[in-house]
């Protein structure tokens, strides 16, 4: 098989998975998807510690996947919001197909949690895998995966 003779090494989605792989991460997403952009909203509303939440937002800043806007409220100190930056609402399909799959086998019983519709004609939104000319969606079976540019070969001393 051709797959296993080239490295993972620079594998773009072993990549992806050092910024947002961790459980946390996602979840810190979901929360600045919906409009929860302060630090003390998002803890309160997941419940994740403190030390969490800062390691999380800390890691997806320094990717690029937020930017801070520092805001003031009366009397108190200056603070930041967290917004996405282009290269953090480009994770919005990843959002959408976790929620997918998760409302296909994890949702309760009487259905999901929640519902993302179109807010121009409110009808579902799904994340659908299709292929550049328009054909899908796509079963793995439809598709195939081969080396690209960056492809590496397995040293013979790694087989």
């Amino acid at each position: 098989m051709e797959w296993l003779e080239y490295s993972t090494a620079n594998c773009s989605v072993q990549r992806t998975l050092e910024v947002i792989g961790e459980k946390w991460t996602m979840i810190v997403l979901r929360e600045v998807f919906n409009g929860v952009r302060r630090f003390e909203q998002m803890r309160r509303h997941t419940g994740i510690s403190e030390a969490v939440l800062s390691a999380r937002l800390r890691t997806l800043v320094e990717a690029g996947v937020l930017d801070t806007v520092p805001y003031r409220e009366e009397g108190r100190r200056t603070r930041h919001e967290y917004r996405l930056t282009d290269k953090g609402r480009d994770l919005y399909p990843i959002l959408v197909a976790l929620l997918q799959w998760g409302d296909k086998y994890c949702a309760d019983d009487d259905g999901p949690a929640l519902l993302i519709e179109h807010a121009g004609c409110g009808a579902p939104v799904e994340a659908i895998v299709r292929c550049t000319e328009g054909h899908g969606p796509l079963r793995p079976d439809e598709a195939r995966t081969r080396p690209g540019p960056t492809a590496r070969p397995l040293e013979t001393t790694d087989r």
